[in-house]
């Protein structure tokens, strides 16, 4: 998980208890504050998810180049 995904569910949960505040008190700013903050916390968590996928698909491209490296050599 990386810093994205953190950030991310940090400002989804944070937005989440704005906006239940927000409700609860009748404050339409409030409301409209946490619903906004939930949704930066959703494209942060996405921004992550495609970071991580993005990595993983180096890490696994290298140890298949690494693999066929040494698999060449061998011959």
């Amino acid at each position: 998980m990386n810093k994205e995904r953190i950030n991310g569910a940090i400002d989804e949960a944070v937005g989440s208890v704005k906006s239940h505040v927000g409700n609860l008190t009748g404050s339409t700013g409030t409301q409209i504050k946490g619903a906004v903050q939930q949704i930066k916390g959703q494209a942060e968590t996405a921004v992550g998810k495609i970071e991580d996928a993005v990595h993983h698909a180096k890490e696994k491209q290298e140890a298949s180049h690494k693999a066929h490296e040494a698999a060449t050599h061998k011959n």
